[in-house]
């Protein structure tokens, strides 16, 4: 792992190691948790997106097949809960490998389509599939995680296990972008034609990065499921989607880092959108989120293609360089005044001069 990484991932521990005494409320640190949650989400859509280059309208049934398979198998089986969350980690790579080979075949506008299908087909499974899921009256007596004795019944306790999951699936993640692989993931990005020519089997490498996505987002929905103890489908719907779509845009498409700071900004603003909206419009419900993401996602895809994060970056660095370029040019000027060299005017010469 490179040097600044490792900076970077230190400060991470331990700034995420203080909040919890910064910020001590219950609400608060519930808020934390749920970033966590989607900061593992918008983690594997960054790499699926802004690595591989394939669009995904639908990362929210894999976050739904983690948590309703881990639930189930909990509550209606009794299985031990985090035998159950492997077990609906390999269900939810297992599908992520069927339907990847189709939806492959698609490009563009038609792979965006085809996911949106798979996300509405599961949400209507989980909705219609009431002996399994409970349907919309939703699925209850999931348990909560414990390990050795130890319950995770506090939310102190429980933000300190997703974020340590979060960081080790950032921390994998990186692994990943800087191996062999990211370099053929980011030839794919770049032109499936070259990177096949190249000799990079893409459709391999494209259903292995959904795989690694889907498994992410499917513990990530298995830490939900035995946090909030209560599973209903609409959570798991399309505004899920899109709003980890928004997390990733926001942070950088080609941002690892991005993600967390993407994940914190648009579940901080969700919070404060569900609380506002109904105050300023009467009757207002989550539709009107979804609308104000939607301008989010349009106003920074036109404006700063590469994601805010990576955009405010670029803004700085340009502002730097303009800086020390005028720096440049002032010294230059003042050396000049200082040893009696005129200064010559642009598109003429000394020799023009003579």
């Amino acid at each position: 792992m490179r040097h600044q990484n490792r900076i970077i991932l230190s400060a991470l521990f331990v700034v995420i190691g203080v909040l919890p005494f910064v910020f001590t409320s219950s609400y608060h640190i519930s808020v934390m948790i749920f970033i966590g949650i989607h900061a593992m989400l918008a983690i594997g859509l960054c790499l699926l997106m802004g690595y591989a280059g394939q669009v995904s309208l639908g990362h929210a049934a894999f976050f739904g097949l983690g948590a309703y398979a881990s639930g189930i198998l909990t509550a209606s089986y009794h299985v031990d809960p985090w035998l159950a969350m492997g077990l609906a980690a390999i269900f939810t790579g297992l599908v992520a490998f069927i339907i990847g080979k189709p939806l492959f075949r698609l490009k563009g506008n038609n792979l965006a389509m085809g996911t949106l299908g798979f996300g509405i087909i599961v949400y209507i499974m989980l909705v219609e599939m009431t002996d399994l899921t409970g349907g919309p009256s939703g699925l209850r007596g999931v348990p909560s995680l414990s390990i050795f004795g130890f319950t995770f019944d506090k939310d102190i306790k429980y933000f300190y296990l997703v974020w340590a999951l979060a960081l080790l699936f950032l921390i994998l993640s990186l692994n990943i972008v800087n191996s062999r692989v990211g370099r053929a993931l980011r030839s794919i990005h770049g032109s499936e034609i070259a990177a096949e020519m190249l000799g990079v089997d893409t459709n391999k490498y494209k259903i292995q990065i959904l795989i690694v996505s889907a498994v992410y987002a499917s513990v990530a929905g298995s830490l939900y499921a035995h946090y909030v103890t209560f599973l209903s489908p609409p959570p798991f719907g399309f505004k899920l989607s899109i709003e980890v779509l928004v997390m990733v845009v926001i942070g950088g498409l080609s941002s690892v880092y991005g993600a967390i700071f993407g994940a914190a900004a648009t579940t901080l603003l969700s919070e404060t959108l569900r609380g506002t909206v109904p105050k300023l419009l009467s009757g207002a419900g989550g539709e009107y989120e979804i609308v104000v993401f939607g301008v989010i996602l349009m106003v920074v895809m036109i404006f700063m293609p590469t994601g805010l994060t990576s955009g405010t970056l670029n803004l700085v660095r340009r502002w730097r360089q303009e800086k020390a370029l005028r720096v440049e040019t002032r010294e230059a000027e003042d050396g000049n005044a200082v040893t009696g060299v005129p200064r010559v005017p642009e598109g003429r010469t000394a020799i023009e001069d003579n």
